[in-house]
């Protein structure tokens, strides 16, 4: 099963590296992580999405806890969360299937963010789902290039993750 953290760290230098050594050495893989910085400056936030069962998934939440700069430790998986993933894709566009391309990406509601002579850029965003359609649905195209970042996630309604903040409706 795939498990969907947030994790709450303090912002200082080598956070990151602690993190991901801690799965590395516990032979843990990390499906995705995305980081960035809360509205809360010194605070930032990880999203970690690892497959494993729940006994894996306990192994990792009591690692991680030992970490000094962990704040919190959230599973998010049975939540209600939205859920996001970006994708900048490069694909062979000669003028005669740019067209098709073009309907691809207002299908998706996706947009065109670079044109080149004989390539697309497109950006999308969307939950897995989407984003792995729009990639399959561009593939016969031919792909020069692809980048997805990692899913980032919020709980819906009143419910928050972060620190010192409500966690219930």
């Amino acid at each position: 099963m795939r498990h969907t953290l947030a994790v709450l760290v303090e912002n200082n230098p080598g956070v990151l590296t602690r993190v991901a050594g801690l799965f590395s050495r516990r032979g843990f893989n990390i499906d995705s992580l995305s980081v960035g910085r809360t509205q809360n400056s010194a605070i930032s936030r990880m999203t970690i999405v690892v497959e494993g069962d729940d006994l894996i998934l306990e192994q990792v939440t009591k690692q991680l806890n030992k970490l000094i700069d962990v704040i919190k430790i959230q599973d998010v998986t049975q939540d209600e969360y939205v859920d996001r993933e970006l994708m900048l894709i490069k694909v062979d566009a000669d003028p005669a299937v740019r067209g098709e391309i073009m309907q691809i990406v207002d299908i998706f509601r996706a947009r065109i963010v670079d044109i080149g002579r004989k390539t697309l850029t497109i950006e999308a965003t969307g939950d897995e789902g989407k984003i792995n359609a729009i990639e399959k649905s561009l593939r016969p195209f031919g792909i020069r290039e692809l980048v997805r970042t990692g899913k980032i996630v919020m709980l819906r309604g009143h419910k928050f993750t972060a620190y010192n903040q409500k966690e219930e409706d």
